[in-house]
């Protein structure tokens, strides 16, 4: 999964919410493959695993 647009997403990702690059990558990773498991269109995969990886964090930031 490790491609250049990943990669890109999971830093601004882990810069914008203050957390370890590689929490994110794995959460991203998670995300991509809960989402593509029932996915039928490919497209917006990693827009949606993003969404999720940002609101958890800033959930779980809120929180603490």
């Amino acid at each position: 999964m490790k491609t250049e647009d990943s990669e890109k997403i999971v830093h601004e990702i882990a810069e914008s919410t203050d957390n370890a690059e590689d929490l994110v990558a794995m959460m991203y990773a998670n995300a991509i493959e809960e989402y593509k498991r029932d996915a039928r269109i490919m497209d917006y995969v990693p827009l949606f695993a993003a969404k999720r990886v940002r609101e958890t964090l800033k959930t779980r930031t809120v929180t603490k």
